[in-house]
């Protein structure tokens, strides 16, 4: 099947980006070598749907590079890129996927890249695992495993683990430590607000901004809203979590009070259903809502677009939704991811750890699959600690090594 993109013309501005993105990604630039000289995805089909821009593009680039035959897609409408798109076509990959895809686009999208009979899955949000399993089972034969990016995704596999109806090897790449504690908490910090701010083009400093999650992701996104001198309130379900919030120098409170007295407010639970028609009638005039979780359904924008008593565009990527109780409150980038819909999303450099990771773990499905039992499994560590120890060497950094009368001493019950 040949690619579904929108203009191969605009491929020389997507070459461009994922230039400057390899030139920013050390370990990628290491494993593309590597991979190049090996081929460890020789004569395997690999499927990938995650977010498409420039970062992507080059990890699909390196699995290529080790001999993958490459189908790609994206994991949100709103966050295809089609110039890098265009780039990836021209360098020789499938491509399905373009830029304000409607549903059904986004569907068939899916549905063609998985069409090629892929051997591995790298998925961002678990739709690709969904449709095999729902509209394509007789795939599942072929299927060595797959490797999923995103909270949202292994709470959507786990629930499929759970019900018994899993049927092959998926690696929780999000649980991996080289990828939460840093494309959550720093890369989530950073793009949100790199989004918020290139759209509204407000100050933050002297607002209070509500964060709605205090898990790796909300804890990066409260961060630097402190950090941009904000006044932060999270909103949690989690006692524990909350307690960490308050620690970490937050005030915590119901939605329905935070409510009335946020100025942006920012999902990132992962969960629907967040912001409400009762917490829209608490907002002051002028409220700014977006949404950093995987899905667009933490604000309930089903509600707004069917309640409200005007709509109006106000700037790219800001509609304006004029309620019944007479004010007007902002949404950013249709309540979808505003990291990546209306920014460029993580940092490269924090991009090129998730995805070494991604990598590797594809690499580490095709020489083990066969062995693996579970359905569901964990980065493993040897891969995490891997990743970190080549990472801090580009960084110009060491660490200290233990001695064998220090192991020893960590390793005996008696002193």
């Amino acid at each position: 099947m040949s690619s579904e993109i929108r203009d191969i013309n605009l491929a020389e501005s997507g070459e461009r980006k994922i230039e400057w993105v390899k030139r920013n990604c050390d370990l990628l630039r290491t494993l593309e070598k590597e991979f190049s000289e090996s081929k460890p995805f020789a004569g395997k089909k690999v499927t990938l749907s995650v977010h498409l821009e420039a970062k992507t593009a080059y990890l699909c680039l390196v699995l290529a590079a080790g001999g993958a035959e490459m189908y790609v897609t994206g994991s949100n409408p709103l966050s295809t890129q089609d110039d890098v798109a265009a780039a990836l076509v021209k360098a020789g990959l499938e491509v399905h996927a373009w830029y304000g895809a409607t549903p059904e686009e986004y569907e068939t999208h899916i549905r063609h890249v998985l069409e090629a009979g892929p051997n591995i899955i790298i998925d961002d949000g678990g739709d690709l695992v969904t449709m095999v399993h729902k509209e394509m089972p007789h795939l599942i034969p072929n299927i060595i495993g797959g490797c999923e990016e995103t909270t949202t995704g292994i709470i959507r596999l786990e629930a499929m683990n759970k019900a018994g109806e899993l049927k092959f090897p998926m690696v929780r790449v999000n649980n991996a430590a080289c990828k939460h504690f840093f494309d959550n908490r720093y890369g989530t910090g950073q793009s949100v607000f790199d989004g918020i701010n290139r759209t509204t083009n407000l100050i933050v400093a002297g607002k209070i901004v509500v964060v709605a999650g205090y898990g790796w992701c909300g804890k990066g996104t409260a961060m630097r809203a402190k950090g941009l001198g904000a006044r932060v309130v999270v909103t949690e379900i989690d006692p524990i979590k909350a307690i960490e919030a308050v620690m970490d120098g937050f005030d915590v409170m119901p939605m329905k009070e935070a409510a009335k007295v946020g100025d942006f407010f920012i999902t990132v639970t992962g969960c629907d259903g967040v912001i409400d028609k009762e917490d829209f009638a608490e907002m002051k005039e002028g409220a700014i809502l977006c949404n950093a979780g995987h899905f667009d359904c933490e604000i309930d924008m089903a509600w707004l677009k069917a309640n409200a008593v005007e709509k109006k565009e106000q700037r790219k990527n800001i509609m304006g939704y004029k309620l019944p109780t007479g004010q007007w409150i902002f949404v950013l980038a249709e309540g979808r991811l505003v990291n990546l819909a209306a920014g460029d999303g993580h940092p490269a450099e924090i991009m090129d750890m998730s995805f070494a990771i991604q990598a590797l773990s594809a690499k580490y499905l095709v020489e083990h699959g066969g062995e693996l039992t579970e359905k569901l499994i964990d980065v493993p560590e040897e891969v995490d600690r891997d990743v970190a120890k080549r990472k801090l060497a580009f960084l110009g950094k060491e660490i200290d090594v233990l001695t064998p009368e220090q192991e020893k001493y960590l390793n005996s019950y008696t002193v």
